[in-house]
Order: structure tokens, then sequence, then C-alpha cells
């Protein structure tokens, strides 16, 4: 009877380390290489250790992040393919209520990772200097300046189109295919101004290739400590415009099995160099308490989002 015990107890830890073994594919609905795409990565990195096996990111581009929620919704709800969900899927939600799918209902919040604002910038050979300088020539332009975004409903889009709204300016949106194209895009002529968010403007600034004007946190941040916030400029607080990005579970995910992803998070976010590393990026970790107030969280973004939507007249096409 020992032996047979003992036989059962052998089982049962082998299939928990094969389950282990499984790598975690975690779902990233933004192109490869801009900023929220390293940011994943970097978290990915400190995760996999503390999960005891590997943890894979998955990018799946498309429909403003829209085709990456349809395809974890459809996944096993076995805790092995995570999206790395974020407020612009809750705007693609309000930006089109006919989309099958409900942030809020359709998945199991695990927990937030990452925040990050949104940086107002130009080339580097733009005569603006700064926010009043861009006003200035975006009036003198009467309508012919344009902006760039990852695609409509991007954090870049509804700061651009709040920017323009306060300060009765008109601009063109010129949706690109990803954030990765906007310095390109600048860089070019192509476009006059944009609001990347900081994962991708900010290692564009400090490389020289853009010129930051002003960021769309509500205090400046520690990678820009010279840069001012919109905030200080017009102290409006719908121009304090920050994304975040942070772990979905297919819905039906076991309590056990959610609660053991977020834990390993918040252990995974409390690494000093990954906190670092978000930091250079202009961003910061920020792990929700539990599963339960991440939902809180969510529900709040959600009310936020929505009066920024209405405010900037944004449209899905």
């Amino acid at each position: 009877m020992k032996r047979l015990l003992v036989a059962i107890a052998a089982l049962a830890c082998a299939a928990q380390a094969s389950a282990q073994s499984r790598p975690v594919v975690l779902v990233v609905p933004f192109a490869a290489g801009g900023g929220p795409d390293v940011q994943a990565r970097q978290f990915a990195v400190k995760l996999a250790p503390v999960l005891g096996g590997p943890v894979v990111v998955e990018n799946k581009v498309g429909a403003a992040g829209v085709l990456a929620v349809q395809y974890v919704m459809q996944a096993k709800p076995d805790g092995n393919l995570i999206l790395l969900g974020s407020s612009s899927q809750v705007i693609q939600k309000l930006l089109q209520p006919e989309l099958r799918f409900d942030p809020l209902t359709d998945f199991v919040s695990v927990g937030n990772v990452a925040s990050a604002a949104a940086v107002l910038v130009v080339r580097s050979e733009h005569p603006a200097k700064n926010v009043q300088d861009l006003i200035a020539a975006l009036r003198t332009a009467g309508g012919k300046a344009n902006y760039a975004s990852g695609g409509i409903g991007t954090a870049a889009h509804l700061a651009g189109a709040t920017f323009l709204d306060l300060n009765r300016l008109k601009a063109s949106h010129i949706p690109l295919k990803g954030s990765v194209e906007i310095t390109a895009s600048l860089l070019r002529g192509d476009t006059d101004f944009s609001f990347p968010v900081s994962g991708t403007g900010v290692p564009q600034v400090k490389a020289g290739r853009l010129r930051a004007l002003a960021v769309t946190s509500a205090q400046r941040m520690p990678a820009l400590p010279d840069v001012p916030t919109l905030y200080e400029l017009t102290k409006n607080d719908l121009l304090v415009q920050e994304s975040w990005f942070g772990m979905w579970a297919p819905l039906g995910t076991p309590d056990d099995v959610v609660k053991r992803l977020h834990a390993a998070s918040v252990k995974a976010l409390a690494d000093s160099e990954l906190q670092q590393q978000f930091a250079n990026g202009g961003g910061s970790a920020t792990p929700s308490a539990s599963p339960v107030a991440f939902a809180a969280f969510m529900k709040s973004e959600t009310a936020k989002w929505a009066k920024i939507v209405k405010l900037s007249s944004a449209k899905a096409d």
C-alpha cells in the first residue's frame, strides 16, 4: 500500500511538472518592435522563472487589437493562453458597440502589468520648440496639417483628437498600420505631429530623431524630466491620458489558475531590473492588488475613456 501511495505521488508530481513545462503564451495585440511589445517581452522574461516554465509572446495584430481578443476568447480556459488586454481594446468596444466582445464580462481579469502616458512629438527639425509653437503652427496651417497614430481608437489617435478639440484646432488624422510606423511617418514629413505611447516615443526622443513637446501623464515622466505635462499647461484633466495593459484570461479559467497567474505577475513586476526597463521607456510597473481590484480598475477606466471618446468625436471606420 505504501509503495502504491508513493507511486501515485510520483505520478502526480510528474504530471504537475509536465503541466508547468507547457509554455504560457502571452498574446500581444501590438506590432512587434513597438513600445508595448517590448514591455511585454521584458515582462515575459521575468514571468517565466516565477511560473517555472517558458513564457512565449505571440503578436496577433489587426483591427486595433480586436483579432487578438477574439482569438483568446476561443481558447481553452486553462491558463496557457493569456491576452495582454489593454485600454485599446476597451476603447475599441466604446467606438464599436456592435463588436462581439466585452472586456468587462467576456474575460477573467487577472492583473494589471504596466501603464504609460503618450508623448506629444514632432520631428527634430520641426520649427515648433514647445506646445504653444505647435498650436500657432496648426492655426496658421488652417486645417491642412495632420497627425499620425497607430490606428483609429489608439492612444495616439484619442490624445491627438482631444488636444485639437480642446484647443479648437483642426488637423487630419492619419491612421497607420501600427505605432512602429509613427516615427518613420514623422521623419519623412508625411505627418506633422503625433502622440505615440512613451514606450515608442521616448527612445526616439532620446536618440534625437523626435522632439518631445509635452506628455499626457499626471506628473512629469522620470525618463523626460524637462518635458512638461499637458495638464501643467492646460489644467484640463481630460488631457491626462495613460494607456495600460494587463492579463486577461479566457472566461471559465479556474480561480486557482487565475490566482496563480496573478501572484506570479506581482512577483515578476517587483523585479527591480524590470521596473527600470519600464521606466527607461517612460512607463511603470502597475501590479493590481488582486484580480478583483483589476476588474474594478477596468470598470472605472471604461467610464473615463467613454467620456474622452465622446469629447473627441472619434469614430471607427
